[in-house]
């Protein structure tokens, strides 16, 4: 909380992505998908309903009782299809999505068990659920649609429109489930996981603002009251930036966010300080600025992609995995996710008004604190791996070329740790020389 020299803020004219805990909530489940599609298919069934009893009262106005015949015999061919269809769907749904979740679960105990936030929040995975879904409840209902009368005459209901749409839906589900298959095989791939959360986080880093006057200090003044957290228990997700700006300038004062994006908190943490101003009257509700969950997420949380990375690393090196070459593909992305940072300014976000007055301080990991993130762990396990400690010197001479002077120690410091560690481990030189060849592909 100290490195507030290093400091970024807002862009003029740029307003911050607000946070929907709704969305969030909703992107997080799997119900609201396919429940909005089920409503859907029974309103389109029932405009198609309307259109087929509109068509038949027109033929029937017109005396054209051949048109009707006709329309009569090609509606009970699509029956046939159609009754297939509710017949078989339900179970092909079934087996699919079994399958699919022993892929999901094996692949969250191979690389991480919060790549599954991938596969729930995947829209082709809920979009591909939802049709099936539709596909299968349309089939029933156009089942219900048929009568019993043969006669052209007599018949009252010929559900022309509704098994056009039904087979309609069934081709749409054959494409689905193609696209679905493709995208659960290449979640089981580590190169498209780890690609995946590369680029959420860099992501999280092409939206973080910028500040012109990033080198000033910034004066806070006097804290003058704190506000605590009254909410659940849970990690801290988001902060309205706008609101709370606009508050902090209409009651004259200056806002520090006591913890940071991704920390847990609990029922009575302090969450923010208010510094420069007496009136603290109004600043009461506060607390709803905040969306705390069960989970982290990218939004805001400038470390949540890097210790994804880690995970899957330190996963990959454990003795059960065993992996040196998805610990690999790890590290090339921690490397490639620090070198995006590595001239950025950090430490803490400055957000102003209109004015051009810091109202909202919100820390954000440091240069050391995402160094020790990326590296601690994984240097710890990569000892006796040469193919991932190749790799990580590799990695440390690259970042030191693309690393200002002043950001220099953090990454020396855990490049003599290594070294020192891969010497003291590794008996023969023979293989202490090979394990410290710096190879940005481990072994070749």
């Amino acid at each position: 909380m100290g490195d507030w020299k290093t400091t970024v803020g807002l862009p003029r004219g740029r307003r911050p992505r607000s946070f929907s805990p709704l969305r969030e909530h909703l992107r997080d489940t799997f119900w609201f998908a396919p429940s909005a599609a089920l409503v859907l298919v029974v309103v389109v069934w029932s405009a198609a309903t309307a259109v087929d009893d509109a068509i038949l009262t027109a033929l029937r106005d017109a005396g054209d009782e051949d048109t009707v015949s006709d329309l009569l015999g090609i509606a009970e061919d699509a029956k046939t299809v159609v009754t297939t269809v509710s017949a078989a769907m339900m179970t092909f749904i079934g087996v699919v999505f079994s399958i699919s979740l022993v892929a999901v679960q094996m692949a969250a105990g191979q690389f991480s068990p919060r790549i599954v936030r991938i596969f729930v929040r995947s829209r082709i995975t809920k979009v591909t659920f939802a049709v099936f879904l539709a596909t299968f409840v349309q089939s029933l209902l156009v089942l219900t649609s048929y009568d019993s009368q043969s006669d052209p005459a007599l018949v009252s209901s010929i559900p022309l429109v509704q098994a056009v749409l039904t087979l309609i839906l069934v081709g749409l589900s054959v494409i689905l489930f193609v696209l679905y298959v493709n995208s659960t095989l290449r979640l089981m791939r580590v190169g498209h996981v780890v690609d995946l959360i590369a680029s959420e986080a860099l992501r999280v880093v092409a939206n973080m603002p910028l500040d012109i006057s990033a080198d000033e200090p910034v004066g806070l003044g006097a804290e003058t009251a704190r506000f605590a957290h009254h909410g659940r228990a849970g990690v801290l997700r988001d902060v309205d930036i706008a609101r709370l700006v606009r508050a902090a300038r209409q009651h004259g004062v200056v806002l520090r966010l006591v913890p940071r994006i991704g920390d847990f908190v609990v029922p009575g943490t302090p969450v923010f300080s208010v510094h420069g101003g007496p009136a603290t009257k109004g600043l009461g509700t506060l607390g709803f600025r905040v969306a705390v969950g069960a989970e982290r997420t990218y939004h805001q949380d400038l470390g949540f992609g890097l210790r994804q990375l880690s995970d899957i690393a330190l996963r990959a090196l454990s003795a059960a995995v065993n992996d040196p070459t998805t610990a690999v593909q790890a590290v090339d992305r921690i490397v490639q996710f620090l070198s995006s940072v590595a001239r950025r300014p950090l430490g803490a976000s400055l957000h102003r008004d209109r004015q051009g007055t810091v109202r909202l301080v919100q820390p954000v990991p440091g240069w050391t604190e995402l160094v020790d993130l990326a590296f601690a762990e994984v240097r710890i396990c990569a000892v006796r791996s040469p193919q991932v400690t190749r790799r990580l010197l590799a990695g440390f001479d690259d970042l030191l070329d693309a690393v200002p002077e002043d950001r220099r120690a953090p990454l020396l410091r855990h490049r003599a740790l290594l070294v020192q560690a891969v010497e003291r481990t590794v008996p023969e030189a023979a293989d202490r020389a090979f394990a410290l060849h710096p190879d940005r592909q481990g072994i070749g």
